[in-house]
């Protein structure tokens, strides 16, 4: 609804990269590298790579795992991996996409290691379409809530913690189309996933957040009313 939406894109906009921004970086960044030289083993582009784009693969990782360590692996190993992949780099995605797929695909790996069962369940539970949607137990109307609330470090802190109690699974749909960008067609591509998976996914992921937010939000609306009084 509405309301979900305006405190997603609060969230995208004040906490995280907008969505707008990050489809320009990717794309000037494409734009100022040589492809060709990448593609014959130029280090000194290779390096050029790296340097550009090493902060926002490591905060996709970040975004994904929520452990600074694992998301220092991912950056690794996304670079490692993409070093014996780029001569057969056929160029059908941007550059930016496909490296963002690896490092997708890298922190989902350290995810499966930790929590395997986790991220299975939740694959089967995509079978369930819109029957598995969960219905939020609680809803809070914080659409009144002071600016100055909404973008304080407590805030930012709780809508992290909220994001990274996600699933694994419903993490990287939401970090991907709502934090990221993606469309719903670049996100199951990265993901290797089906449309209608993401689109559950996200579903998921969305009300959950809601919820997880609800109660933080519904204090907070109190302790302003009381502090109006």
């Amino acid at each position: 609804d509405a309301q979900l939406a305006a405190v997603l894109n609060w969230a995208a906009c004040h906490f995280f990269e907008t969505r707008s921004s990050n489809r320009i970086e990717r794309w000037m960044n494409d734009a100022s590298l040589s492809l060709k030289a990448l593609r014959a083993g130029d280090r000194a582009e290779f390096a050029r790579m790296v340097a550009q784009y090493s902060p926002q693969v490591y905060r996709l990782g970040l975004k994904i795992t929520a452990d600074e360590q694992d998301a220092e692996d991912v950056l690794q190993e996304t670079f490692v991996k993409a070093m014996k992949a780029l001569p057969g780099f056929e160029g059908r995605s941007s550059l930016a996409t496909w490296l963002f797929r690896i490092a997708t695909n890298e922190a989902l790996m350290v995810l499966r290691r930790k929590k395997p069962q986790v991220t299975l369940v939740e694959e089967i539970g995509d079978a369930d379409d819109e029957e598995g949607i969960p219905h939020p137990q609680q809803i809070v109307d914080w659409c009144c809530l002071p600016e100055a609330e909404m973008l304080s470090s407590e805030t930012k802190a709780q809508m992290d913690r909220a994001a990274a109690e996600l699933s694994p699974a419903l993490r990287s749909v939401f970090v991907l189309r709502d934090l990221q960008g993606y469309s719903v067609r670049e996100t199951a591509e990265t993901l290797g996933v089906a449309e209608d998976v993401v689109k559950t996914r996200l579903v998921r992921a969305r009300l959950k957040l809601r919820e997880a937010l609800s109660a933080y939000f519904g204090e907070r609306m109190q302790k302003v009313s009381a502090d109006e009084e």
